[in-house]
């Protein structure tokens, strides 16, 4: 039997189109990078970083920038054997603009609908998603058929074995109009069948590790206050809960008594999209390697000051040596090794711990 993977994740992948430029809005930018993105990808990219094996399992277009994802794969070494192509559906395309410190909108062109989407139960190797010693799937995984049923099963099939993690990963553009989510602190149901909260209810209960930043944790358990989020998250299944709580940092609580806050670095953010995935693939990498709540939590946060501090996402993720330079007392570097000259304008500083997930 081959080696088993030390990551395998499940979910979005496309093509990041940031502007060259801070401050400026999207109609007057002229100047992109290309960039391999989708937050699951960008996490199994963090973690080939950390030199862990680590494979995605998705979906892209069968056009250009679909050959150009598998290229950007292989240059990243995640296995892309898991990566086939659908027929009517194009490669995603994601734009972004930059606003330094904390605005960056973001711009999904996943019409009509995403590949990544089109993942087919049938499809799985489930002996390998099995056998990873950490498995990692989101919540737009659940968004839509078939791809939710492919997650639930690959769920099942892992058993609550090793490690699972449900990346919460809320994005409300992607989910029927009718679902339901909070909406001021009250829940709308759906107009008809089970909305995210059922789903996300039912895969919390096969996973064993749940991150989201407090918008998700709502989603998710109802619960926005981090310790109760954390509280509810362990009442619905998980062994781990990891809240993150923006500029007052992150919180994880273990099902054991263990738990561990701690505050952000400060960095002089040029791109927030990518500190999650840096984050996740970084969690992952601290897991595998048995390390206390607090040590993960400390380099996980540093590790996605670092990817804040630079333009892209998945070839911003930074190497080992990097995150130990930040968290001995060192500088957060700040190059960006993916593009030559950075954006135009420097931008301000700010303290950032892991936002939301890139693209």
């Amino acid at each position: 039997m081959p080696e088993p993977y030390d990551v395998i994740t499940m979910g979005r992948i496309g093509v990041d189109l940031y502007p060259l430029k801070s401050g400026v809005p999207l109609a007057q930018v002229d100047t992109f990078g290309k960039f391999l993105g989708g937050s699951a990808t960008n996490v199994a990219v963090a973690t080939a970083r950390l030199g862990r094996r680590a494979a995605v399992i998705t979906r892209t277009g069968r056009d250009a920038f679909g050959d150009y994802l598998h290229q950007a794969l292989r240059e990243f070494e995640v296995d892309d054997r898991w990566v086939t192509a659908v027929d009517d559906c194009p490669t995603p395309v994601t734009f972004c603009e930059i606003f330094p410190p904390d605005d960056f909108p973001l711009y999904f062109y996943r019409q009509p609908k995403a590949p990544d989407l089109e993942i087919h139960t049938d499809e799985l190797d489930l002996d390998a998603i099995r056998s990873a010693r950490i498995f990692w799937m989101t919540g737009t995984g659940l968004c839509a058929e078939p791809s939710r049923s492919a997650t639930l099963a690959a769920l099942e099939a892992r058993g609550r074995s090793g490690i699972t993690v449900f990346d919460l990963d809320w994005r409300p553009m992607f989910w029927p109009a009718s679902a339901s989510a909070p909406v001021d602190g009250a829940r709308v149901p759906p107009a008809g069948g089970a909305g995210p909260q059922e789903w996300y209810a039912r895969a919390l209960r096969q996973a064993t590790v749940a991150v989201g930043n407090l918008d998700e944790c709502e989603v998710a358990v109802g619960e926005r206050e981090p310790h109760a989020a954390a509280r509810a998250l362990l009442a619905a299944g998980v062994e781990l809960a990891v809240v993150k709580q923006g500029p007052k940092g992150v919180l994880a609580v273990h099902r054991d008594g263990s738990r561990a806050e701690v505050p952000p670095v400060p960095v002089d953010v040029v791109n927030g999209l990518g500190a999650g995935d840096a984050f996740g693939g970084s969690l992952c990498h601290g897991l595998l390697a048995g390390w206390e709540l607090g040590r993960i939590m400390r380099y996980a946060n540093a590790a996605g000051a670092i990817v804040a501090g630079r333009l892209a996402c998945s070839s911003a993720m930074p190497y080992d040596s990097e995150v130990v330079q930040v968290l001995t007392g060192g500088p957060v570097p700040a190059r960006d090794p993916s593009v030559p000259s950075g954006p135009a304008q420097g931008p301000p500083r700010a303290s950032l711990t892991a936002p939301g997930a890139a693209s």
